[in-house]
């Protein structure tokens, strides 16, 4: 007799466990069958001490959800949630393909703005769905994360009818906020995406600055960086015809005049955005310290990409790949202080 999946307990499985993934996947733990898809020596020490999850909205959450290193593993279940970086995902879905049916939904958790466009066309036949991670998470011990902001995530609304042999994304929601991880559904996921690409253009900057995200905002200097990098890529996504989401309290169209601010007035106007821990870095900075292939391609590259098919010039951006480019190969992680981080824009022209 097949198995019945038309009701929970959700088989939901992880397939690339980093940061990201162990803190969706653990606390989905709790009201899911939850089976983390990771590196070997990543899952050998989840194994070992079970998972440990910090921050807003969870109380030293230990879970020990099933491990695997294979994407086999992700046979028979109704989610998967593919968290691995951009450049991964051509082969991920490579990986999965001959593991997955018609009756399993693919949700892209990543950065950038055509994942999810690039595992439906490697996956014909299934439902993937695009979503957004507002938060950032990194790794402070053995299987430890912990989530430094706050946020909802957001989830692309199924517009498939019911009924429909792949679990929806309305049904995925209610999991989730089970599990504590609220979760928003929208139909404007492209522009969203586009709103999440200028905030992630901050990653580099702090990356660089290797400070931490608290300390870096509510720095000028570093601003100005910043600033610079939405105000091209705001320009570049205009011309590409996706105008970004508002996701928080100020439109994105105004950030870099909010940016350009004195901190105290920065600070007064944009308190939502300093209400970050101690701990809070960028993924970019712990891939920097960990001496990992960044995102930066698929960030100011990204902008980059789009403002010269359009016609227009992205130079901060561009000096900011080409630098993070340079640290990802050097002995040591950078420490730009926030002048030096524009006197290397200025010195370029930009």
């Amino acid at each position: 007799m097949s198995e019945d999946r038309s009701v929970p307990p959700w088989r939901i499985a992880v397939f690339g466990a980093g940061s990201i993934g162990c803190r969706l996947g653990g606390a989905l733990a709790s009201v899911a069958e939850v089976t983390l898809i990771g590196r070997p020596a990543a899952m050998a020490e989840l194994d070992r001490t079970g998972l440990t999850l910090t921050g807003p909205g969870t109380r030293r959450l230990h879970a020990r959800p099933t491990t695997a290193t294979d994407a086999s593993a992700a046979a028979g279940a109704d989610y998967v949630l593919v968290t691995v970086k951009s450049a991964d995902t051509a082969g991920a879905a490579r990986e999965l393909a001959p593991h997955l049916d018609d009756r399993t939904t693919v949700i892209s958790f990543q950065n950038g703005l055509h994942n999810a466009r690039l595992l439906a066309a490697a996956l014909p036949g299934r439902r993937v769905l695009a979503g957004m991670v507002p938060y950032n998470v990194v790794r402070t011990g053995p299987a430890a994360f912990h989530q430094g902001t706050d946020g909802r995530l957001v989830l692309e609304r199924t517009t498939t009818p019911e009924p429909d042999p792949a679990p929806s994304a309305e049904r995925f929601a209610d999991a989730a906020r089970a599990a504590g991880l609220p979760v928003e559904l929208r139909d404007d996921i492209p522009q969203v995406q586009a709103a999440k690409l200028l905030m992630n253009l901050n990653n580099a900057v702090n990356a660089l600055s290797g400070r931490p995200l608290r300390e870096q905002l509510g720095s000028r200097p570093y601003r100005l960086v910043l600033a610079r990098c939405q105000r091209e890529g705001l320009a570049a996504l205009r011309a590409a015809g996706l105008p970004p989401a508002r996701l928080g309290p100020v439109p994105a169209a105004w950030m870099p005049a909010v940016l350009r601010l004195p901190d105290v007035l920065f600070r007064r106007l944009a308190a939502a955005s300093l209400r970050v821990d101690a701990q809070a870095r960028s993924s970019m900075w712990e891939d920097l310290q960990r001496g990992r292939r960044t995102e930066v391609d698929e960030l100011q590259g990204e902008v980059l990409a789009l403002a010269e098919r359009h016609g227009l010039a992205a130079p901060a951006n561009r000096r900011l790949l080409e630098l993070v480019r340079a640290a990802e190969s050097a002995p040591t992680p950078p420490s730009w202080s926030g002048p030096d981080l524009l006197a290397a824009l200025d010195d370029q022209g930009v």
